[in-house]
């Protein structure tokens, strides 16, 4: 199982068992720019305010040690809406 595809991703991280990994393997890429305190699997897609805003889809909601909140999605290909990271 190829962990980079959606499917293998969702598999071996997205689910409350894995949490702890996943926060532990997630701090390890960030190096200390970010530093995870915890992360909600669900839900995973956010509405805009009003019907012209996009609802947005992800992987994981996470939150930082200063309070912030941010998403994490996992990208195999290039995006051309989508900046390096």
């Amino acid at each position: 199982m190829d962990p980079l595809s959606d499917f293998g991703f969702k598999h071996l991280f997205g689910g409350e068992p894995n949490k702890e990994i996943m926060i532990a393997f997630l701090n390890a890429l960030f190096e200390g720019e970010k530093h995870i305190i915890d992360l909600v699997y669900n839900p995973t897609e956010l509405a805009g305010d009003d019907k012209e805003d996009k609802k947005i889809f992800f992987d994981l909601l996470c939150t930082g040690d200063k309070g912030e909140q941010f998403i994490v999605e996992m990208q195999r290909a290039a995006h051309d809406n989508f900046e390096d990271r």
